[in-house]
């Protein structure tokens, strides 16, 4: 255990920060959250980058939205073999146990991810192509998203294009599920589709009446 260490000063003295005001300004509300457990309405499942906050987009406060995050943003398909499943799990979590009535699925623009996809598809990324990539194995859950745009011209729009593709092949994976399916035909639980731009913090949301993606 000796790579172990203590949390590095600036992350200590953030904590410190943190819990002498926010935390102490709403002291009630979190022994109350503690106390009564939580209640999210929603399901956020976002990417793990940085540059991406889905709480400080909707404003949301501790105990509004149960938050999974991983690479891309991806749901990958119902897959009972017994293997660990960290995404599959917190989907089975938020929709048995927690009974969210919505699951968003939140992608954005410059996703390492999704341009990962997109290079190992095109074979431009050999490294992602390795069995032992742990990367490259999650990103090919998009495959099928990048076989509807390959024709696409311009490098660019391809990618950008790949981005909101990366959206819809989770939510068509989330209906694979039988919880999920049986919970949204029962009306219990609808399905979101959303990208956000990083740098314009433009959000755009899948229309399905419409078949595309248009600003909210």
């Amino acid at each position: 255990m000796g790579h172990i260490r203590t949390l590095p000063t600036y992350m200590a003295q953030r904590y410190a920060g943190w819990k002498s005001t926010a935390f102490h300004d709403n002291e009630t509300w979190f022994r109350h959250l503690a106390a009564e457990g939580q209640h999210p309405r929603a399901m956020v499942i976002s990417c793990c980058d940085s540059r991406v906050h889905p709480t400080q987009i909707f404003g949301a406060q501790e105990g509004d939205f149960f938050v999974h995050r991983n690479i891309a943003s991806l749901v990958p398909p119902c897959a009972p073999d017994g293997q660990y499943h960290g995404t599959s799990a917190a989907i089975e979590y938020a929709v048995t146990a927690l009974k969210v009535a919505h699951i968003v699925v939140m992608g954005h623009s410059l996703c390492g991810g999704v341009k990962g996809c997109h290079d190992m598809c095109s074979g431009q990324a050999p490294a992602l192509e390795d069995p032992n990539s742990f990367v490259g194995r999650w990103i090919d859950i998009l495959r099928p998203g990048f076989d509807r745009v390959k024709d696409i011209k311009d490098d660019a729009e391809r990618v950008a294009r790949l981005e909101r593709e990366a959206v819809l092949v989770s939510l068509e994976n989330l209906m694979t599920f039988p919880f999920v399916k049986q919970a949204a035909e029962a009306d219990a639980l609808t399905l979101h589709g959303l990208w956000t731009d990083i740098g314009s913090g433009t959000l755009e949301q899948f229309d399905p009446a419409k078949d595309a993606f248009v600003k909210v």
